[in-house]
């Protein structure tokens, strides 16, 4: 009795230390977190990244260059993004290995200019051992974190970055930690291969998806090896009738898979077929994913059963690409019939030609009624090739080498005769593209007005404000840009270079040229043309043409003669506007985006609100810009948009960020925003202040909690600002950056509020400090006169309907 007293204690201590190391979460002996270019550490979370210059016995460049961004983002590792380290030649970061294994390496990359150096036009490789990581890597605009699993078998680990030719690398942060032995097999089962298996142990591995089904994003924080995981509602093929469930308090976790595997997030929500609506229902739930073609890929599909009632059988088919990983699956038998247990099954397909891998799970017997079939989790993980390399441009070169070696075996003659043949159609290409030129020359006068050519007799206005919405022949718009001057650039940003334009009838315009290789910015091209010949509002930058000829992306608009918001605020030499001026150009780019939330059928969403995009005329009147982020609204029966997060590092709504939920709501987050960078004159995020003022909207807040927000009051703005109306402008402020969308008024209530907060200031003839005399503050004034609505007190305002107010004022605007 005595003996089994002990050994019964003993398992209960057992159990319980196992469930308190557990809880801790993984410890790894290797971890290297490092923000590089900062000269100081930051904190992401609980983790803390150490700058690369404490210590310089990790780097080895032969010109250390750090560049700090004015780029911002709310994103939870936005401090990351910050700074960076510029390489202009080889240069590496070598960091000692104490457990030889499994290791992450992450690499964070985001572009900005700083100095004479524009990161978005950086090329360059990465290399890690024997391993080649990426080749001739280019990132534009937006920010991206890329992971990798090597296993390390040496005392050290060398990051190699190598710049191409007349370029330079950089890189924002990077980790180096060790993974837990058991979270990446040594071998796995082939599908579609003569082998059965695959040894992983000499390969290195790619995230490239980690979705966590149910429609729910797991954000790193909340997974002990600080993986993020992105909702599947993109990648779901919605013919199979899915349905999303969560019940977190139901996973059970034994001795094994433990959390490191996948958190309970991850295996608490499912994507469920919903076989209530047809009792019969034999259908299979499928994702389609983007991949390189010529790979091996590791996937990992995660069960756990908290969809079932009872432990019936539960066998279930899993296929890639349609052929079986699984015939039949018995979750059941392999979780010894325990509700809630998580299970994982890995399977490697190589994906040959198409640029799609495709994972299904259905039911084994298409008999039973109400078939149960779910997916909890997935992995998909790239191998590296046979070459030791993980990026594609080496197998489009290797097929190139093989294309290359094809045709000279066909035989001198055949080449000779290709070279002959090559020679006559050049020689009448030429001759084709002068005759072409020459018509092009001579018909500058002809537009293309909704794809249909058409002629202006009168050539000297062919090019009227007007005329809006003409495509544009590609000599005329290098005819008004003096052949795309670097001159005449007044901006850069992700989409492309912004120039000053002249057309023939002396109308100023602003041409912005897109890069024509971007995929990205190819859809934000058409996106924003699509949006701006749908509206036309004083308060909205106007389309006057574009260009899509010879695979330009160019987009024309009315000229903004003062710029940007931003400008004015902080980081250039611009005069200071004062508090009336800061105030009617919030009016006035309120009014924008009410029209864009009311103005049509369905709301236009901006989804990048940002002082930088709030434009200037020449008379201060402010005009919301650059729609090709923006998204149409969500039907009548729906809440919300759900899209992958799109936007400007420190506008982004924290409830569309975590949840991908996209809403108007979203757009008046970003402009409460705005709203501070207008009161405090400073950047949303400044890495050079004192960790507590780092994050602009977080610090405000705090002094609009303790109610002394009269304190971080823009210097500039001394004795402009009248106690009432800054209590009136934080309150509105501070609502708009409420945690939950449901909580913040409608853009149309900011605008309400905005106009009283406008005639609380009066028009006591006080002076405009830091005014210079071009500025006309009589523009900036309230469209909305006092004949027309009564203000009367803060009291009497919390009442007011505002739909029938803005009814009326959008009638008014839209004349």
């Amino acid at each position: 009795m005595m003996a089994g007293g002990t050994i019964r204690l003993l398992i209960g201590v057992s159990s319980i230390l196992y469930l308190i190391c557990g809880s801790l979460g993984f410890n790894p002996v290797d971890k290297h977190l490092i923000t590089c270019g900062s000269k100081t550490n930051v904190k992401v979370g609980d983790r803390v990244f150490v700058s690369d210059e404490s210590d310089s016995s990790i780097l080895s460049t032969p010109q250390k260059i750090s560049g700090n961004s004015s780029s911002i983002s709310s994103s939870f590792d936005s401090v990351l993004y910050q700074s960076a380290r510029i390489f202009s030649g080889t240069s590496l970061y070598t960091f000692p290995i104490r457990k030889q294994g499994r290791h992450w390496v992450r690499l964070y990359f985001s572009p900005f200019v700083h100095e004479g150096y524009n990161l978005s036009t950086a090329k360059f490789s990465v290399s890690a051992q024997t391993f080649t990581l990426l080749k001739e890597f280019k990132i534009e605009s937006g920010y991206r974190m890329r992971e990798y699993s090597l296993n390390i078998t040496s005392d050290s680990l060398v990051l190699t970055f190598t710049p191409a030719t007349n370029s330079f690398a950089f890189i924002n942060a990077l980790e180096v930690v060790s993974l837990p032995d058991e979270l990446i097999p040594e071998d796995a089962i082939t599908i579609g291969s003569k082998e059965n298996h695959q040894n992983l142990r000499k390969r290195a591995l790619e995230t490239v998806e980690r979705v966590n089904m149910g429609n729910e994003t797991v954000s790193p924080q909340n997974d002990t090896l600080w993986r993020l995981w992105v909702s599947d509602d993109p990648y779901l093929t919605h013919n199979g009738f899915p349905t999303n469930v969560s019940k977190k308090e139901a996973v059970k976790y034994t001795t094994w898979p433990t959390e490191d595997i996948a958190p309970p997030s991850v295996y608490g929500t499912a994507t469920k077929l919903d076989s209530t609506r047809d009792l019969s229902l034999n259908a299979n739930l499928t994702w389609h994913f983007d991949v390189d073609p010529g790979f091996e890929y590791l996937v990992r599909f995660h069960f756990c059963d908290i969809v079932s009632e009872s432990a019936q059988p539960l066998i279930l088919r899993v296929f890639i690409n349609s052929l079986f990983v699984s015939n039949s699956l018995d979750l059941r038998y392999l979780t010894k019939n325990i509700l809630g247990t998580p299970y994982f099954m890995d399977a490697i397909m190589r994906v040959s030609d198409s640029e799609k891998l495709t994972v299904s799970v259905g039911p084994n017997n298409p008999d039973v009624t109400y078939p149960v079939v779910f997916l909890n989790g997935l992995e998909i993980m790239k191998i590296s090739n046979s070459r030791g390399s993980l990026d594609s441009s080496f197998n489009k070169s290797s097929k190139m080498k093989v294309g290359v070696i094809v045709g000279l075996a066909v035989g001198l003659f055949i080449a000779i005769v290709l070279a002959a043949v090559f020679f006559l159609l050049c020689r009448r290409r030429r001759r084709r593209r002068r005759r072409l030129t020459h018509a092009i020359h001579s018909r500058t006068d002809d537009v293309m007005v909704n794809g249909m050519e058409s002629k202006d007799t009168d050539s000297t206005a062919m090019f009227s404000v007007s005329k809006i919405g003409y495509r544009f022949p590609f000599v005329a718009i290098q005819e008004a840009t003096d052949n795309f001057s670097e001159n005449l650039i007044v901006g850069v940003g992700g989409f492309g270079k912004v120039y000053k334009g002249v057309l023939r009838d002396n109308t100023k315009v602003a041409v912005k040229r897109g890069a024509s290789y971007s995929r990205q910015g190819r859809a934000e091209f058409r996106t924003e043309i699509e949006m701006l010949s749908q509206f036309r509002h004083r308060h909205l930058v106007a389309l006057i043409g574009y260009c899509d000829e010879k695979n330009e992306m160019i987009v024309i608009y009315e000229y903004m003669e003062n710029g940007s918001l931003k400008n004015y605020l902080y980081g250039s030499d611009f005069p200071s506007l004062s508090w009336r001026q800061r105030l009617g150009i919030c009016v006035g780019a309120a009014k924008g985006l009410h029209y864009l939330h009311t103005g049509s059928t369905k709301a236009i969403i901006h989804r990048d609100v940002k002082s930088a995009n709030i434009l200037l005329d020449e008379n201060f009147m402010a005009k919301v810009a650059d729609f090709g982020l923006s998204k149409t609204g969500p039907e009548i029966d729906r809440t919300h948009v759900s899209t992958a997060v799109k936007g400007s590092f420190g506008y982004l709504d924290p409830e569309y960020l975590t949840r991908q939920q996209l809403t108007e709501k979203s757009d008046v987050y970003s402009f409460g925003v705005v709203m501070y960078e207008v009161l405090c004159g400073r950047p949303v995020i400044d890495p050079s202040l004192q960790r507590e003022k780092v994050n602009l909207v977080e610090w405000a807040l705090k002094w609009q909690k303790d109610g002394r927000l009269e304190e971080i009051v823009d210097p500039l703005l001394a004795g402009q600002v009248k106690p009432d109306s800054l209590k009136k402008f934080g309150e509105i402020a501070a609502k708009c950056l409420a945690k939950h969308s449901v909580d913040r008024p409608t853009v149309g209530d900011v605008l309400w509020n905005l106009e009283y907060v406008l005639q609380l200031e009066g028009n006591d003839g006080r002076s405009d400090h830091n005014r210079r005399p071009s500025l006309q503050a009589d523009h900036l004034e309230s469209s909305v006169s006092n004949a027309e609505f009564s203000m009367g007190s803060a009291g009497d305002l919390a009442g007011v309907s505002m739909s029938k107010v803005f009814a009326q004022m959008v009638k008014e605007e839209m004349r």
